[in-house]
This record gives C-alpha cells, sequence and structure tokens, in this order.
C-alpha cells in the first residue's frame, strides 16, 4: 500500500518513488511526466546553474533552501544551452524576480524549456528520506487537473534501471570540437573574452559547465574543447601543453569504457593533466583505481574538504553521486583530499607528475571559491615545462 503525504488542497503534482511512497504538492513548469534519480542540493543560491549543469542529467533535485526563484533566471549563468536536470522540487512555489539581471521568471523558463518543477514539498522530510533510504528512483508527474495514474507512475518508478552501468556522458557531451576564450564574470565589463596567447589546453568534454572553462581561460589558458569520444591520437594531434578532463554525468565505469585508454594514452606523455568530478573519477580509472556508488551523493555548495597535503580545509561545491574508492588506489597515487562529512576521497595526484584531480568544484558556479587556485597550479604546471 502507497504512503501518501498529501497537502491539504488540490495537488496537480505528484512524486512516486519506487518504493511506494507517493508525495503530493503544486505543479509548475512544464505538465507530463520524467523519471530519474531523486536528489537534495544544499546550495543557498545558483538554482539556475544547478539545473543546467549536465551532471544532473538523470536527476530530479530536491533544493533544500525554500527561496527558489526569487533572483529569476539570465542566459548569462546558464552553463550549457538547455537545463539537464530532469525537474526540481522545493518547499514554497517560486516567486516573482526581484533582481536587476532577472530577463525572466523561473516558472516561464522550465515551462519553455520541458522541465517539471514541484511546490509544497515538505523538502525536509524528503531530504531525510534520501539519505537515510539512499537516492530513490521516482517518477515525477504535472498534471493540472490533478489526475495521476498511481499504479503506473510507481511501476515507471521501479522499472527504471538507474545510473549504475549508464554512461550519459555521450547524451551531453559537444557534437565536435570548438574553441573557448571566454573568461570569468567580472564587474563593470561581465565575461570578456581573452586575446593575447595562452597555454594550449585541451578540455575532453564529459559535461563541461562552462564556468570551468572560463576558469581555465582567466588562468592564461587558450582551450580546445573535445567531444568525450576523442581518442588519444586526436587529443595529442592537437599538441597541447596540458590536458583537462571535465565533469559530466552517470556511471564512471560506464564512460570510461572508451575514456580510459585515451587518458592512458595521454599519460604515457608528460603533459600536465587536470581533472575535475566525472573527470577526476575518469583519471582515478586510467590509473587502475575503481570507483563505487554512493548511498545518497553529495550535492551542494558548503561541503568541507580537507586538503592532505598541507592541513588547510576548503568549503567547496560538490555534485556526484559516485566516488572514487580510496582503498584501490595503486601505488605511486596519493590521496590528496578527503570529505570532511564522510572521509570519502575528493582529490588524488601521481607521484612525481604533474597529474592530478578532484572531485569537487573549482570553480564554485554556485559555490565558495576557496579552490580557484587549482586552476592556477594546473597553468603554473604548464608553464614548468616551456
Amino acid at each position: 500500500m502507497p504512503i501518501s503525504h498529501q497537502p491539504s488542497e488540490k495537488p496537480t503534482a505528484l512524486i512516486a518513488t519506487a518504493d511506494g511512497q507517493l508525495f503530493y504538492g503544486r505543479g509548475f513548469g512544464a505538465t507530463g511526466e520524467t523519471v530519474a534519480e531523486l536528489v537534495f542540493n544544499t546550495a543557498m543560491t545558483g538554482y539556475q546553474e544547478i539545473m543546467t549543469d549536465p551532471s544532473y542529467a538523470g536527476q530530479v533535485v530536491t533544493f533544500t533552501f525554500p527561496h527558489v526563484g526569487n533572483v529569476g533566471v539570465t542566459p548569462e549563468d546558464d552553463e550549457t544551452a538547455e537545463p539537464v536536470a530532469a525537474g526540481l522540487v522545493v518547499k514554497w512555489d517560486p516567486t516573482e524576480p526581484s533582481n536587476w539581471r532577472a530577463a525572466e521568471n523561473l516558472v516561464g523558463w522550465l515551462e519553455k524549456r520541458g522541465r517539471i518543477g514541484v511546490g509544497g514539498i515538505d523538502t525536509r522530510r524528503l531530504t531525510r528520506a534520501i539519505r537515510q533510504q539512499g537516492a530513490p528512483h521516482v517518477a515525477m508527474a504535472h498534471n493540472p487537473d490533478g489526475v495521476f495514474d498511481i499504479e503506473a507512475l510507481v511501476r515507471k518508478a521501479r522499472e527504471w534501471k538507474g545510473l549504475v552501468g549508464l554512461d550519459l556522458a555521450k547524451d551531453v557531451t559537444c557534437a565536435q570540437s570548438y574553441h573557448w576564450d571566454e573568461q570569468r564574470w567580472a564587474w563593470p565589463d561581465g565575461y570578456t573574452k581573452r586575446s593575447e596567447p595562452g597555454f594550449k589546453v585541451v578540455a575532453i568534454d564529459y559535461g563541461a559547465k562552462r564556468n570551468i572553462l572560463r576558469c581555465l581561460a582567466s588562468a592564461g589558458c587558450d582551450v580546445t574543447v573535445l567531444p568525450a569520444t576523442a581518442t588519444a591520437e586526436e587529443v595529442l594531434a592537437l599538441k597541447p601543453e596540458g590536458v583537462f578532463l571535465s565533469n559530466g554525468p552517470g556511471d564512471p565505469a560506464a564512460t570510461g569504457e572508451y575514456a580510459v585508454p585515451m587518458i592512458q594514452g595521454v599519460l604515457e606523455t608528460e603533459l600536465p593533466v587536470f581533472g575535475i568530478c566525472l573527470g577526476h573519477q575518469m583519471l582515478a580509472l586510467a590509473l587502475g583505481a575503481k570507483t563505487i556508488k554512493m548511498n545518497h551523493g553529495h550535492h551542494g555548495a558548503n561541503h568541507p574538504v580537507k586538503d592532505i597535503t598541507t592541513g588547510k580545509v576548503e568549503i567547496t561545491s560538490m555534485n556526484h553521486g559516485f566516488a572514487v574508492d580510496a582503498q584501490t588506489l595503486p601505488k605511486g597515487v596519493t590521496e590528496t583530499h578527503v570529505s570532511l562529512f564522510d572521509g570519502s576521497n575528493c582529490g588524488i595526484a601521481l607521484e612525481n607528475r604533474p597529474v592530478f584531480s578532484v572531485q569537487y568544484h573549482p570553480e564554485a558556479s554556485p559555490g565558495p571559491q576557496d579552490s580557484y587556485y587549482l586552476f592556477e597550479r594546473f597553468a603554473a604546471a604548464m608553464a614548468a615545462r616551456r
């Protein structure tokens, strides 16, 4: 028998979990249905960046911060051209925007882009359930008439196979290579173009966020972006001074089927390599480690991470449902960072080589900028080889 959490007013949206729990709410944005993994994000800002982060492919995001929609949306804050997250869940319905940068409101933006939103949900209760039971598979529906086929929704949630074994990088990567020269946003000019010569960097797009590419450009890199399926021969043919491995969604082991051989080919050279998020996991796999599925993942902009090499603690932005198993790191690969929430691996480095990666997001967007120095470290590694 399904367990129902139903509001007093007539609901127009429903979240059905694979174990039969039903969460009723008020729908907004697009109508219809979607099936995905349900996660929660603790960030207090940046809902637009989160919804357009390719790493959220196949996931519905529950926001623990109740004020969502209050600053509207603007094309400047998109991390990719269209929303990638399957939908969002909030406690209070989005308000009209009150911000000088707002170009439109969140509800209309979601509707135009085919993404479902659900408000009026007890997000604290939902978040506790995710933490205790793991990220569930859900079917989420929005129908203004309030009519739902509950049995069908629960069945769809149960039948969804989930993210394990799923390669989503191919779905979100670029179709062809391109050049990137836009730098980080700065007052009063906004985004500016990089014009001077820089370090030739090839960035592998497993689902790259725009602000990561901007950070590379601002750190002195002349960036060429290649699709996730690029080979080592294609990468090295561009004669890069460094190779960057981007963030992205899905099961790293599945993406590793084609990404690992490319990375291993690059590692046969002495080129500096820097990875973030899925790129971190890809590098670990290429070096011989393994990855594991987490109970509910890390999603937020307030995650404390300790740099083992310096003892410094950084507050970081995170978004990942898989992690590198530190117990499987081979000899010659050092664990450099750990989460202070659960001790999970957050960084590795290859001994005596300019090859390193982190699980978290040093570009923030949204989140703190404690870790921007990693882009400068990558640039310094390339400068040392000139």
